[in-house]
């Protein structure tokens, strides 16, 4: 599995073999860096080779929780009815 997360990641086999780790234990990773460094095309590249679902979550200083777990949302029909419809967030 490294070495095919490296055919797409070039330079960080020390944080490749970090998240390594904490997935064999069951752990938690967050990644921070400048933008640029590969850390989404990563996750994600590691997500295919896992065959796992990959979702994404920008952290913006207006963050909502809902933004995070989904929200009830006022949806209208044709005829003018109206219900309420949840739209599931990426968590």
């Amino acid at each position: 599995m490294q070495e095919e997360l490296q055919k797409v990641i070039v330079g960080q086999s020390e944080v490749i073999e970090q998240i390594f780790a904490a997935i064999f234990t069951r752990g938690h990773c967050l990644l921070v860096g400048v933008p640029g460094l590969a850390k989404t095309l990563m996750v994600s590249t590691l997500a295919q080779i896992l065959d796992i679902r990959f979702k994404r979550i920008q952290f913006t200083p207006d963050l909502m929780p809902s933004d995070i777990t989904g929200t009830n949302v006022l949806d209208e029909d044709a005829s003018g009815r109206r219900n309420f419809r949840f739209v599931e967030g990426p968590v």
